[in-house]
Formats: C-alpha cells, structure tokens, sequence
C-alpha cells in the first residue's frame, strides 16, 4: 500500500510569523546572553524584564515584517535577513562588537586582506546553523496563493496587533526597560534586525548626503615661514636633497596600554626607548583618538574640524596634507593598509599591499618595512620643484590589525612566546592572543627605528611623527578588536601612543631644542593635535593654525 504525504501549504502570513519567531530568539542570541549576564537581571524581576523585552521584541519585528515582507519576495527577504541577523550574531558573539553605522562603514571599507583575516571554521559553522538550514527549509515550504485584498487586510491587521502589543508591554514596563539600556548603551546596537537596519540606512543616507556636498577648500593663505636658520648641507647636495623632510607615521591599531614607552610591563619598543635615551624622541604618554576605527578616525585626525565639530558634519573639506600642497611642500601618501578614507586623494598616493618584494611580502600581504623599501622610488616621482621647498611623507602601516595578529610580525621578531597563531582569537587562550599582538607592536619599534636610520642617513633635517589611529580590545570585558561607539568604548580601544622624533639639523634650522616638547610629554592631548602640529612641524602659516594645538608652538615660543 502506498502513502502519500501532501504538505499543507503555508498562508504567507503564518510563515512570516515562523520567521518572526526565529528572528526574536534565535537571531537574538548574544541580546539575550547580554541581559541574561546583566547584574540587574538577576531573580524574579529579570524574568519578568526578559519577559516583557521579549514581548516588545517579538511584536517589533512582526509589525516590521508585515509592512514591508510581502509574499513575492517572502523568501528571497528571508534568506537576507538570516544572512544579516546570523553573521551580526557571531561577530557580536565571537568579538564582543555591536552593530552601528560605523561598524558598518568598516565593513564598507575593508579589503580582501581583511576579509580574509575574518574567515574562519567557527564562522561557516555559524552561518551554516543560522542561514542554510533554516535557509532551505523555509525556501522549500508551500505557499498558499492567497488574493491581494484579504491579504492585505490580514497582514497589516497583524502587524497592527503586534505592534499595539508591543508598545502595551513598552508602556507597562517602561522605567525597568528605560534605565537598562540608559544603564547599557551597548544593548541597543545588539537588537537584530535593527541594528543592521538602522546602521545600513545611517551609513548610506550619509554616504550620500556627503557625496552630493561640494568640497570645501581650506587654507587658501597657506605658505611657508621662513627659516630660522640655513640649512646647514653641502652646496653639492643639490636642492632637492637638502630641503626638509618629514614622515608621519599613521599607525594601525595599536593600544597605549601594550606600548613599552608608556610603562607596559613588557619592553615593546626596545629601540625606540634607545632613541628617547639619546634625547631626540618625546613620548607622549596621554593620547586620546577620534574614533574607534580607521574610518572613522583617519578622516578626522587629518581635519581641521576636530572631534567634536567633524562628528555629525555633512560637509566635504579638504584635508591637512591638501594645505601643505597648496603651500609648495611635496607631499606623499604611502599605504599598506586598506587606504586612506579620501585624506588622501588630491595628492601623490601610492599602495604597498599588492608589491612582491620577497623580503617583506609574502601571502599576498607585505610587513611594513615595504614602504620604507619604496619610499626612495616614490620621493624621486615627486615634483622637483616642491622637494626643494621641504617634504612631508605620510605612511600607512598595516601595525597591528587583528584578528590575525600573529602575521604582523617576521618570525626573527617574534620575542613573546607562544603566541596565537589563528584568527578564531576565541580558541586562543588570552596570553597568546597578548603574546602575538605586542610581537606586532614589537615590529612597530623596528619598523619605526628603521625609519628613524633611514632619515638620520639623509642629509637634510629630517623628522618622524608617529599616531596611532586607534587602540585594540584584546579580550578585557569580552571585548576583541575595536570599533566599539566612542561613548562607551573602553580605553583600551581610545588610549593611544604618540611620539617625535626630530633629527639634530632639523632642531638646528626650526631653532628648536628638544625640552620643549619633552615638558609636554605627559600632557593631555588628542587627534585633534595632528593636524595643527603638522603645519607647526612643516613650518606652514594659515588662518587655520591654531597654536594651542601645535606641539611645536612652545618650542617656536622659546626660541
């Protein structure tokens, strides 16, 4: 005898409720690990706050899928959604991130290098239990054909109820709710699927808002100040080789916490405290970034809005290196990273990552010293004209990005043992996850010291700044990487390392001695330091120039 088993076709509203159901549990998981380790959701009254969040959460997501998920495009709509809740859900999981429109802009900007960096098993198997299993069976069920009109009115009298029922719920237990998430700003990024979507619409409405704006020209009066003394160079060095030059560095994830300079317990920067023993480093030990990213920070560091003026800015301007150029210096960008967020446009821009030198590159990603490598090819491109009035290279590094921290740094200068060696940091124990990083900041002080010799070998006045853009959470509180919203980022991710380096003709031709920026060393400073500090390092006078922000104002002060 034979059976047949018919499957009974879903009506479309029943199966956005099953979705529904999913997206408000399962999709939640790290929401409700957060609030289930939450010291005020502890005993009777947690279940009953967990209860009604859950309530509110369910009726919101329900009243969002039945206004905009609609029976053509249910199933395609569905897929989209796990493949957002499940892949938020385990870097939120895996990493302790939230998911904000600068987390996002991240993701925007990240290159394959990086991409690469974030596949790992614990991943695919994330988003196989989270989008292809649950994926195929709702793309396999039976849909019932249903008529437009009494379609309508069901789904929008559902989302209506639903909605109705959550802001009942919202309304019942409105101080519980209210002073938790005042309390933990974090759980309002942690709600799936509306971190994604408000982060998305942020980012792009942005995006566009700033993309139609015309580009602001600034520092229109640049020019350069004269010198204080002759360059005191062999007239047989040609002009080129005998004007000003200086590097800044841009630094890449690293903490100020894990920098030896700052009185980490592990020596780090062995041969950058050389130098600051020899008297021509200053270490700044109280650094805060503008941002939590490299996104979010590099545009803002090299601006001359500053932090709180370029947050919520929806203007285009130019950058510091854009005034230098308008004032005659040469300028050039080197980058081994993933770019330098517009800064960079409008002058000579090179990037390092696809170069094959074997010394340093190999895996399709090049160790720093790569720049330093090019950097000779690269100034040589530059216009004649502009070198012989001074100038000011920009390089990039790759520092200390994570996860995989481990490749960061060449196995001779791999000092701290044994170090993580994967970048599911999650199967690392935290000493190795410590170990591999301050090997990378460890390479940072080579990589950093190498430059310095370089520069001491040319013979003009030279100069280095290094900035990180900023730090690195290495599991304190949960947390992994950066990118956390500044207002409630540790200082793990905010806290970063700062120094300069200033060559003996360079002191000589400012008329600067080294105790003026050696009193400020423990000042409180920021990134909204860089951009008034190069022009007072570079010598430029603008309108812009705000002397209280440059470093070397009181060394010019005391001359």
């Amino acid at each position: 005898m034979k059976f047949i088993f018919a499957r009974t076709a879903w009506h479309p509203t029943a199966l956005l409720m099953v979705l529904t159901l999913w997206l408000g549990t399962v999709g939640n998981f790290p929401f409700w690990m957060a609030i289930w380790k939450l010291p005020e959701t502890q005993g009777l009254r947690a279940l009953t706050t967990m209860g009604s969040l859950w309530l509110i959460l369910v009726g919101l997501v329900c009243w969002f899928l039945c206004l905009w998920v609609w029976p053509r495009w249910l199933k395609p709509a569905a897929v989209v959604m796990l493949m957002t809740v499940a892949s938020s859900s385990y870097f939120m999981l895996t990493y302790g991130v939230v998911i904000d429109p600068s987390m996002l802009a991240n993701v925007a900007q990240t290159d394959v290098r990086e991409v690469r960096d974030l596949l790992t098993w614990p991943m695919l198997a994330a988003l196989t239990l989270g989008v292809v299993l649950p994926g195929v069976w709702l793309w396999r069920q039976p849909v019932q054909a249903v008529n437009a009109k009494p379609l309508i009115l069901r789904q929008l009298g559902v989302a209506l109820l639903a909605f109705v029922v959550a802001m009942g719920v919202f309304w019942v237990t409105f101080q519980d709710i209210a002073s938790l998430t005042r309390n933990h700003k974090q759980l309002r990024y942690m709600i799936n699927p509306f971190n994604s979507i408000y982060a998305v619409t942020r980012f792009f409405v942005g995006q566009a808002s700033l993309a139609s704006q015309p580009l602001q020209v600034i520092g229109q009066d640049a020019q350069l100040a004269e010198p204080v003394q002759p360059v005191l160079v062999p007239v047989s060095v040609p002009a080129i080789d005998r004007a000003p030059l200086m590097v800044v560095v841009l630094g890449e994830t690293a903490r100020a916490a894990n920098f030896g300079l700052g009185g980490y317990a592990r020596d780090t920067t062995p041969q950058l405290r050389k130098l600051q023993a020899q008297g021509d480093l200053t270490y700044f030990s109280d650094v805060k970034s503008c941002g939590t990213s490299t996104q979010a920070s590099v545009p803002c560091m090299f601006s001359h809005l500053g932090k709180s003026d370029f947050e919520g800015n929806n203007q285009r301007f130019e950058s510091v290196l854009d005034v230098l150029q308008r004032a005659g210096l040469a300028v050039l960008w080197l980058d081994n990273q993933s770019g330098c967020k517009g800064v960079c446009e409008r002058v000579p821009n090179v990037s390092t990552t696809a170069l094959k030198v074997p010394e340093f590159c190999k895996d399709g990603e090049c160790l720093d010293e790569v720049m330093l490598h090019e950097l000779p090819k690269q100034l040589a491109a530059l216009d004649p004209a502009k070198r012989a009035k001074g100038t000011v290279v920009v390089m990039h590094q790759m520092g200390s990005h994570g996860p995989a921290y481990y490749k960061r740094s060449p196995a001779e200068l791999k000092q701290f043992k044994p170090e993580c060696s994967s970048n599911a940091l999650q199967n690392c124990p935290p000493e190795q996850i410590v170990n591999a990083y301050d090997n990378s900041i460890l390479y940072t002080d080579h990589f950093l010291a190498k430059t310095v010799q370089w520069l001491q070998a040319q013979a003009r006045p030279t100069s280095l700044l290094y900035v990180s853009d900023h730090g690195e959470s290495l599991g304190e509180k949960g947390l992994y990487l950066h990118g956390m919203p500044y207002s409630f980022a540790p200082k793990e991710q905010i806290h970063v390392p700062m120094l300069v380096w200033l060559s003996r003709p360079m002191l000589k031709l400012r008329g600067w001695n080294m105790s003026c920026l050696q009193a400020q060393s423990a000042k409180e400073l920021t990134h909204d330091n860089l951009f008034h500090s190069v022009l007072g390092l570079s010598q430029v006078k603008t309108s812009l120039a705000k002397p209280e922000l440059d470093l070397f104002s009181a060394c010019a002060a005391g001359r």
